[in-house]
């Protein structure tokens, strides 16, 4: 009996760890980017007609998002949505699309 609940204290404990390894793993910026995932594709990579933002530059994407918050590019949807992110929001979506391979 005493080694079963030794056993459980280790799976739980190993659980625990996992579970809080796996949420450090979500950053900031994974989590705005995953916004972009509807239409631009799971990481940026377009499965149609929307352009793919998987690695391009930081400063192409930070620009882009930039003009559009601020109606400097024509735009349906994308207005709307980076009216929503700050300058710094903005930056860490740039940087994230701008590492991945």
């Amino acid at each position: 009996m005493q080694r079963l609940l030794i056993l459980s204290l280790i799976l739980l404990s190993s659980f625990a760890y996992a579970v809080e390894v796996r949420a450090s793993e979500i950053t900031r910026a994974v989590m705005l980017s995953n916004s972009c995932a509807a239409c631009h594709g799971t990481d940026g990579n377009s499965p149609g007609a929307m352009p793919s933002i998987n690695g391009k530059s930081a400063q192409f994407i930070s620009r882009a998002l930039l003009d559009f918050r601020e109606g400097k590019r024509e735009a349906t949807v994308m207005g709307r949505h980076a009216a929503g992110y700050s300058d710094d929001e903005i930056a860490l979506i740039a940087d994230y699309f701008s590492t991945l391979p």
